[in-house]
């Protein structure tokens, strides 16, 4: 099968990889240097240079593929999701953007495509693991915790994005919903901070973000749902006082006679600050719990960067959900056609035990335990 990635950053680089063994693959993206670096660590990964921010040029770029994997940054994901299947190609989404991905529905079917979407980690494991779940038993309530760590503790931030620092300035300031007592209720990211151990990393920092996404509308029976992003301790009261002093305002504000958007200086400094090294230890920690039928329903992961392939361990966790669900595409698994969040697919237990085989090869190992 013919694969088109668009984008080349560090996880799209570990989807092209990874897809490369079973398909041809051909990475588009703006930035030389990622493309540059992916040929040099795999060189039967075609690369091409293109302003993938040039929707209309879609359909020259994509008319060979057969199916497309979108891993842009959040800002341009909603636009390129669309572009793509104006284009009639099948689709697997990892963009993480703001716009109600279903509002895409009508359009997929009419171009009689399929699209999964938020196909990451979390949102995305995470939502394989409901769907699943939510087939074999009574879900009252439900709790997703994850966080992309660096091994190294560095003051002040203690922090490194092992994806695009905007889309991390992005998770801090947008909105978090959440579902309580069976109403979507809207907090401010950051808020409702809580503490939780967790075995080999040791306490960590949890607070309210945006990640529920489709599960309040798919999912609208589970009366009370949460997301929250895992940080080491101080995190969160840094940003908080970032945010409080107006360092995330898109209001240009004038120097020495300048006006400069406050956003874009500190998007600068952070992603300086921010960006993981290519051959930089970091770990993914995730724990999804379901509260149902007098029990309670635990699912753990926690993965470290691998030093055998290089390759950052957020880019695992979310780089092969994605590959996963290509190849459920690819394999005739799934061909519903329309779009569809992971829960939508995972509901299946056939799709799901793939997906969890496919990661488990790859050594991205989710255990499960139950207390009653």
């Amino acid at each position: 099968m013919k694969i088109a990635v668009l984008g080349a950053g560090m996880v799209g680089s570990a989807i092209a990889i990874d897809l490369s063994s079973r398909h041809h693959v051909t990475a588009f993206d703006i930035n030389e240097a990622n493309l540059t670096q992916l040929n040099k660590r795999n060189p039967r990964v075609q690369t091409i240079k293109a302003d993938l921010k040039n929707y209309d040029s879609y359909s020259g770029l994509l008319s060979s593929f057969d199916l497309v994997v979108t891993a842009v940054p959040g800002f341009m994901g909603y636009k390129a999701l669309e572009a793509v299947i104006n284009c009639g190609k099948n689709i697997v989404d990892i963009s993480f953007f703001p716009e109600d991905v279903l509002q895409l529905d009508k359009l997929a079917k009419e171009k009689g495509v399929t699209v999964i979407t938020d196909c990451g980690v979390a949102p995305g494991m995470s939502n394989f693991i409901i769907g699943r779940y939510n087939e074999e038993m009574r879900i009252d309530a439900l709790e997703i915790y994850v966080g992309g760590l660096p091994k190294v503790r560095k003051k002040p931030f203690q922090y490194k994005a092992p994806f695009s620092p905007a889309d991390v300035i992005e998770e801090y300031t947008r909105p978090a919903r959440l579902m309580e007592n069976g109403f979507i209720v809207t907090k401010p990211a950051l808020s409702e901070v809580e503490w939780i151990h967790f075995d080999e990393v040791g306490t960590l920092e949890a607070f309210n973000t945006d990640g529920l996404r489709s599960l309040l509308y798919t999912m609208p029976h589970i009366k009370n749902q949460k997301e929250k992003t895992l940080r080491y301790p101080g995190h969160v009261d840094i940003i908080i006082s970032l945010k409080e002093s107006n360092f995330f305002s898109e209001e240009p504000i004038e120097v020495n006679g300048l006006k400069v958007s406050p956003l874009k200086v500190t998007s600068q400094i952070l992603f300086n600050e921010w960006k993981l090294g290519l051959e930089e230890e970091e770990l993914t920690v995730m724990k999804v719990v379901l509260h149902g039928e007098g029990k309670k329903t635990e699912w753990n992961l926690l993965d470290y960067y691998d030093k055998l392939t290089k390759i950052s361990s957020m880019a695992r966790t979310t780089g092969y959900t994605c590959t996963a669900a290509v190849n459920l595409i690819a394999q005739g698994l799934f061909n519903d056609k329309g779009v569809f969040p992971p829960e939508l697919v995972g509901k299946d237990k056939i799709c799901f035990d793939f997906v969890l085989n496919y990661l488990k090869e790859r050594n991205v190992n989710w255990k499960m335990t139950i207390t009653e």
